[in-house]
């Protein structure tokens, strides 16, 4: 019995795993505060996610805190999508070129039309009990991502035009009921990371401040300032690994709470620089070739605390306070393989940032639940030079609600939405050091979210 409910386990594993990177395969994005993926459940969309470390209501709690799957009366499959509607429009105003006290000439191009991409985004969970203590459970999903593209020749070109990263977190997890009151997880995370990063190269003004000498004097290519543009593409992958734990306190039949955490994980991307539109006159020049590079990146460790209350047979309410320590990202830093190819360095140094929600649910009937909530999200971006247009993040303020209708024993199905106020977000850089070629960027973000998501959970 016990080798036939692995084998299953295993086969469905498999399965899954392999139409959720088919599925992901062009589905890149961020909608929490960085370039984080909360939208991990369709049922905690409803309540903003206030539910996420204590709720423990589906096998979605797997994400959230796995030691919340003791908590299944029955084995549970879920299959989540949300489609993410971000929209993301930059204001110019007044970005500055490295040779304007020469030219009288700013930073030149349109505002790149909306730089916001709808997305899909699915999560896959498999919860069941082993033993009366121990339960298992696996889930694929994806914690972080990101996704803006911008017209090739808008004003912020030189810093970026494509931003994709897409990630794919394989987790299986363990959970053990101490007591009646008392549970605690474990789970191991293996995870896929896959990027692609473009932007324009200004060959007008490297050529007439004389970035080729002594090759190549100072204007001797003919090239104008902003007029003789190349492009880079930076694309690779990587495989990482991390763990994650859980605690989960029941005080009473009435009250929980909860405690999670995820470890940071380290990716060493590698993959290829390939530089196009580069001037024929450069084509002695060992410079601007096509190129292996690699990257360094932590992705960041959280740390949740939340709490569930039941205020009457019908009337739930919850919270969550959850740390993300962004403070791990200083810097990306992009190393070429070819020696001649300086590092091309973006300085980030992002605070550590918390999310604050609180949520509420009525149970109208043994069928129907009616869910809302409210979320504060920070931005882990402080100063508006650290800003990149790849990442325009800012504070967001969720308002989100949803419904769940249970139509038999075994089938429930979830639906949510939620709308993300942003706070207008900022870039002002000035174009020295490594933006001096890029570009004085200068500007306001119009940006907001909308997100809708469908859940379908099977019992058995």
């Amino acid at each position: 019995m016990g080798k036939s409910i692995l084998v299953g386990l295993g086969k469905t594993i498999f399965s899954v795993v392999i139409l959720f990177v088919f599925v992901t395969a062009y589905n890149e994005y961020a909608e929490a505060a960085g370039f984080a993926i909360v939208e991990q459940s369709v049922s905690g969309l409803g309540n903003a996610y206030a539910g996420g470390s204590a709720g423990a209501e589906d096998a979605t709690t797997l994400f959230f805190n796995p030691a919340g799957i003791t908590r299944l009366k029955n084995a549970q499959l879920i299959l989540a999508g949300h489609v993410i509607i971000p929209e993301a429009k930059f204001k110019n105003q007044g970005s500055t070129h490295v040779l304007q006290g020469i030219t009288g000439i700013g930073l030149l191009g349109n505002n790149g039309g909306d730089g916001g991409v709808t997305v899909y985004v699915p999560n896959f969970y498999y919860a069941r009990a082993i033993t009366e203590k121990i339960c298992l459970g696996f889930a694929v999903n994806s914690p972080f991502g990101l996704a803006t593209e911008y017209d090739k020749d808008w004003v912020g070109r030189y810093h970026a035009i494509k931003s994709e990263m897409l990630t794919i977190n394989i987790n299986p997890s363990i959970a053990y009921k101490v007591t009646d009151r008392l549970s605690i997880a474990a789970g191991f995370n293996l995870q896929y990371l896959k990027a692609e990063l473009s932007s324009a190269i200004d060959f007008g003004t490297l050529d007439a401040t004389g970035y080729f000498a002594p090759t190549l004097p100072a204007g001797a290519l003919g090239l104008s300032p902003q007029l003789s543009d190349g492009y880079v593409t930076l694309k690779g992958d990587s495989w990482g690994y991390g763990f994650n734990i859980g605690l989960l306190y029941e005080l009473s039949n009435k009250t929980r709470f909860g405690l999670s955490y995820r470890s940071r994980i380290t990716h060493r991307v590698k993959g290829d620089a390939d530089f196009s539109n580069v001037p024929s006159g450069l084509s002695l020049l060992p410079v601007f070739k096509d190129t292996n590079a690699s990257i360094k990146i932590t992705l960041p460790d959280t740390l949740s605390v939340g709490f569930y209350h039941l205020l009457t047979p019908e009337i739930a309410i919850m919270g969550d306070v959850t740390l993300t320590r962004w403070s791990v990202l200083d810097e990306l830093r992009f190393h070429f393989d070819n020696p001649n190819q300086p590092d091309s360095v973006t300085t980030t140094r992002w605070d550590d940032s918390f999310r604050y929600s609180l949520g509420l649910s009525y149970y109208a009937s043994k069928a129907l639940t009616i869910r809302t909530g409210i979320a504060y999200d920070e931005t882990p971006i402080q100063e508006a030079r650290y800003r990149t247009p790849r990442i325009p993040d800012g504070d967001r303020l969720w308002l989100a609600a949803g419904v769940g209708y249970t139509i038999s024993r075994d089938f429930t199905v979830d639906l949510g939405y939620a709308h993300l106020f942003v706070n207008d977000p900022e870039i002002n850089k000035n174009p020295t050091g490594e933006n001096a070629l890029k570009g004085g960027l200068k500007g306001t973000y119009d940006a907001n979210v909308n997100i809708i998501s469908a859940q379908v959970t099977w019992r058995f």
